[in-house]
This record gives C-alpha cells, structure tokens and sequence, in this order.
C-alpha cells in the first residue's frame, strides 16, 4: 500500500546559532531558532512521513518541553521516525526549502546524502530544491526559513 503525507516547517533566524539544513552547516551569519537543532529541512521531512503513516507529528514524539531533545541533531530524530513509522518504508521523499539567503545549491547533494543515509534509502529516492519568495513574506525580508516536504510511504 502507498501512503502520501505532507510537513511543513519554519523557524526564525537567530544570531549565535549554526545554521544546519539537512545535516548540513550551512555558511550563514545567522542560525534558525528551535529546541533541537532548529533543521527546518529535516523537520519537514520527518512530519511528512509520520504523515504518511498515520503517526502525528514530530511535536508529539519530540516536544519541545522535553530537555532529552534540547539542541539534538534533527538526523538522530529522523533517525527515530524511521523507527516509529515501521514497517512503512520509504519509498521516496520531495523537499522545497523556501529562503532568500543563503543560496543553497552548493549543498543539496550533501543534505540528499545525509537523509538518504539516516532513511535507509538511495539518494536518488530524495530530491531537494531550493527557493526563493522573490523578497516577499518573512523569508523575503530574511527573518527565516520555510520548509515543504512530500513523502510516499509503502508496507508492501
């Protein structure tokens, strides 16, 4: 059986914090602003496959009131999601991450071979992309990140 789920995330900019996307420190002057890690990329991609599994989302497996998550890498919690959604594999996974800066390009390939490493999968079962809002919204005017992830699930 296929499954389809959808995440979305976003986190403001913070100075003093590293910038992390898909596992991935990203040159920036300015990190995202969370509990854990703060990877918007990551967070998304987690929700949309506990999503596709029925599972709910990374709030209830991972609150933010719980001192065992503050400042842990978002892959070691993808990491866990792999677990919670058994047996649903993943079959597939779509990423847009929505920032006007920095330019991401440079490091996709290395954040498709970070989740594809957590996930199990191959790196050609991930595709990341990145875009800007054409300085329009709170990414336009650089106050954070957005993140939009599809995943296709199977238990066959």
């Amino acid at each position: 059986m296929l499954r389809v789920g959808n995440g979305f995330d976003v986190h403001e900019f913070k100075e003093g914090r590293d910038l992390i996307l898909g596992g991935v420190k990203v040159e920036y002057s300015l990190g995202l602003n969370g509990h854990s890690d703060a990877d918007v990329l990551t967070h998304a991609v987690m929700d949309a496959l506990l999503g596709a599994a029925g599972k709910g989302d990374i709030g209830r497996h991972f609150p933010d009131t719980d001192a065992e998550y503050k400042g842990i890498s978002s892959l070691i919690l993808l990491q866990k999601v792999v677990c919670i959604i058994s047996p649903y594999v993943v079959n597939n996974i779509d990423v847009t991450v929505i920032a006007q800066e920095p330019k991401l390009a440079p490091c996709i390939s290395q954040m498709e071979k970070n989740l594809a490493d957590v996930m199990g999968i191959s790196v050609d079962q991930i595709n990341i992309k990145a875009t800007t809002t054409e300085k329009l919204g709170f990414t336009g005017r650089k106050e954070g990140i957005a993140a939009l992830a599809s995943a296709i699930v199977t238990n066959d």
